[in-house]
Formats: structure tokens, C-alpha cells, sequence
């Protein structure tokens, strides 16, 4: 066997939202790329706000003198000073550059923590809904995922929590607002959450962190605010990326923040830049760290998304289907109207739906649909979803 027997595993089991992307670019040589209805992929498609280009070409026509070279392996200085005072700004909190490490996007972060953090067999627990990446990376680095439900509208189930929390429990990870629900977590649930764990933390005699991911933490609607996890969990790390709320996917830039009320953060920080220097992400390129640095208060036009979750939410929702309005990010996460989640994905594919079954996400029965594509596209696609819930008699 040319590869290790886990990974051929992996492999067999991995994203159903790449293997429907591979399915869409079939139909797309098929019967051309503007019949074929694409839901798969979060990669946004509107572009960096204007400032990000006007920063672009300053760098480009005024290049500072050994602006290419390697710098500490957190990241720049006044980079991280930039982060750190829009954190204390929202927080209140004494947040400065040594609670701040520059990553190559939140997929780097999350590695760089949990590696960080776990010691081998010690449990992770994950939301489902939650991103299917989140399995992988926790055995990357040893540690073992447990599962626990949400309660209505996707959000938090202290009672399921509780319940899940042990000896091994290491850390936590939620994920608002979330991919592929769209829920956000108030600041009620995220306090409920961290008394929850400081009594199982006195129980058990150990410290359980909570990795919260949130890349869409700027893409929300209808005047909802993501609370700052600093102000509810004492034992809180955030990880997240600029991929979503500048537009900016493929340019890998991303950042850890420790919660400065974490004891010996200090420690912690210092294993934080050991690892991700020792995994080989080491930074986040000079380049975007230095465009970044005087953008952390830019975020794309959140209005094009509401426009086009309104869109689909009415259609959906007047078709008959199951639907929890989402409040954030790009994804709505349907019910199917039948139970095999897979099944009903293969007769979307029919009507060159391209969806991805709610499986991939750690709940079967339900499928995931990107709304971060072409507002044509959208349109073109409501006479499919109309013959599609038609075949399934909603």
C-alpha cells in the first residue's frame, strides 16, 4: 500500500463538498456552467473591499527595505498590535501582541492549537452541526473527537455538554456563527457555557479550553452581534482567518488570539509559536500581513449576502421545505424530506443541483447550501429547487 492505512481511511471518508465540487465540473463541460447550480463551496465571490486595494498599491509602489525577510515566527509587531487593539477595544480586556499569533488562515490555527493543547488520547468535543475539517485536525495531533447535538435552531445543548465533558476532555470547539447552519451563539448560551465549565472544571482538576473558530464572526444580518467569548469564558482561545470578511481565501492569513485572562498564557503562547514554527506553517506570508495590519476594522458588503439568503430563504421556505433562517455566514442547512440525506443529494444532482448532504457535516438528514455565488446563478436555480421539491411532494 502506497500510503499509510489512516489516511486511505481519511480518504474513502473525506469532504463531500469537494467531491460535489468534482461532480459540478462534469456537469459543467456537460451543459455549460450556466445551467449547472453550484451550492457547494464557502469561496466567496465577491471581492476585498476597496481599501484592501488601495493598500495593495501602496505597498507595491513604496516597498519598505527588507520587507521579504523572515520575521518572529508570531508574526509582525505592529501587526499583531493592530489585532490586539481592536480585541481590548471590543473586550475591555488587556489583549496585546504576546496574547496575538499570525497564522496561515484559521485551518493553520486550529492545527497550531490543538497541537499546542493536546496530549495523546485526550478528547475534543465538536458541535453538530460542525466543519468536517475539525475530525481531522484533532487527529493530526492525538487527540479524539466526541460529539455532542445541539438543541433547536442548531444551538448550544448545555444539558448534551455536560453530559459529554470527562476526565479526557481537553477543549472545545464551537464554531459561530457556524458552517453549515448559520446559527450564532448569543452571549446568554456562550456565559451558560463557560459556568458550565468552570464548575466541571473544579470537578475534574483540569483546565478544558474553548477553541472558537470565527472566520464569519463580521458576516451577520438582521442588526445581530457575535459576542466576544472573551467576556464569557475565562479559558478561551479565538482562531480565524481573513477568508471570509475580507474576501480573501486564497491569500492563507489568519490569527490566534488567547483570552489574557488565561492562566500562564504566557506558556501557552510560547508553545503556540513553537508549533507553528514546528508544523512548517511557521507565518502567515509578510506580504498580506503587512496589507492586513490597518484593515481589521474593513469587512466586505455584507448587504450582497442578505439579498441573496433572502432570495433563497423565501423560496425555500414557500417550497415547503425545513428551514432555520440563518444569522450569519453564507450556508443554509435544510432538513431533506426524506431521511437519507445522500440520496436525496444524488436526485438533486438530477436537476444539476450541486448540494452537499448534511453527513459531511456530523448530521445526516440534512444538506448544506453556499450562497456565496453569482446572484444569477442563484436565480437560474429557483425553477430546479420548484421541480425538485415537486419529485418529493412538499
Amino acid at each position: 500500500m502506497p500510503i499509510a492505512q489512516k489516511i486511505e481511511g481519511f480518504l474513502s471518508a473525506s469532504s463531500w463538498i469537494r467531491k460535489m465540487f468534482e461532480e459540478g465540473e462534469k456537469l459543467r463541460k456537460i451543459y455549460g456552467a450556466d445551467k449547472v447550480y453550484d451550492f457547494t463551496l464557502g469561496n466567496p465571490n465577491v471581492e476585498p473591499p476597496e481599501a484592501f486595494h488601495r493598500e495593495l498599491q501602496k505597498i507595491a509602489a513604496n516597498p519598505v527595505p527588507g520587507m521579504h525577510r523572515y520575521m518572529s515566527n508570531a508574526g509582525y509587531d505592529e501587526t499583531r498590535q493592530a489585532i490586539a487593539d481592536v480585541l481590548a477595544e471590543e473586550t475591555g480586556r488587556p489583549v496585546t501582541p504576546g496574547h496575538i499569533v499570525m497564522t496561515c488562515g484559521a485551518g493553520g490555527g486550529l492545527n497550531v492549537v490543538l497541537k499546542t493543547l493536546l496530549n495523546p488520547g485526550e478528547e475534543t468535543i465538536v458541535i453538530t452541526p460542525y466543519f468536517v475539517e475539525y475530525r481531522f485536525y484533532v487527529d493530526n495531533h492525538g487527540g479524539k473527537v466526541r460529539e455532542v447535538s445541539t438543541s433547536a435552531g442548531f444551538q448550544l445543548d448545555p444539558a448534551a455538554i455536560a453530559a459529554a465533558v470527562g476526565p479526557q476532555t481537553r477543549a472545545i470547539i464551537i464554531n459561530s456563527p457556524n458552517n453549515p447552519s448559520g446559527a450564532v451563539y448569543p452571549a446568554e448560551a456562550l456565559a451558560a457555557l463557560g459556568r458550565l465549565l468552570q464548575e466541571k472544571e473544579k470537578e475534574l482538576g483540569t483546565a478544558i479550553y474553548v477553541i472558537s473558530d470565527e472566520p464569519y464572526a463580521k458576516i451577520v444580518y438582521d442588526g445581530v452581534a457575535v459576542p466576544n467569548i472573551f467576556n464569557h469564558i475565562k479559558n478561551s482561545i479565538i482562531v480565524t482567518s481573513h477568508s471570509k470578511d475580507l474576501a480573501l481565501p486564497g491569500e492563507r492569513i489568519g490569527y490566534i488570539a488567547i483570552n489574557p485572562d488565561i492562566a500562564d498564557s504566557e506558556i501557552i503562547f510560547n508553545g503556540l509559536v513553537f508549533c507553528n514554527r514546528t508544523l512548517g506553517f511557521v507565518n502567515a506570508p509578510a506580504l498580506i500581513q503587512r496589507l492586513i495590519t490597518p484593515l481589521q476594522r474593513e469587512t466586505v458588503n455584507i448587504d450582497d449576502y442578505r439579498e441573496k439568503r433572502d432570495i433563497i430563504y423565501n423560496h425555500l421556505t414557500g417550497l415547503g421545505f425545513e428551514v432555520t433562517k440563518p444569522m450569519g455566514a453564507f450556508y443554509f442547512f435544510p432538513r431533506c424530506p426524506i431521511e437519507d440525506d445522500v440520496e436525496f443529494i444524488r436526485r438533486a444532482q438530477e436537476y444539476n443541483l450541486l448540494l452537499v448532504p448534511g453527513s459531511g457535516f456530523g448530521l445526516p438528514g440534512y444538506f448544506r447550501l453556499s450562497y456565496c455565488i453569482d446572484m444569477q446563478i442563484i436565480r437560474n436555480s429557483l425553477p430546479a429547487f420548484t421541480e425538485l421539491a415537486k419529485e418529493f411532494k412538499l
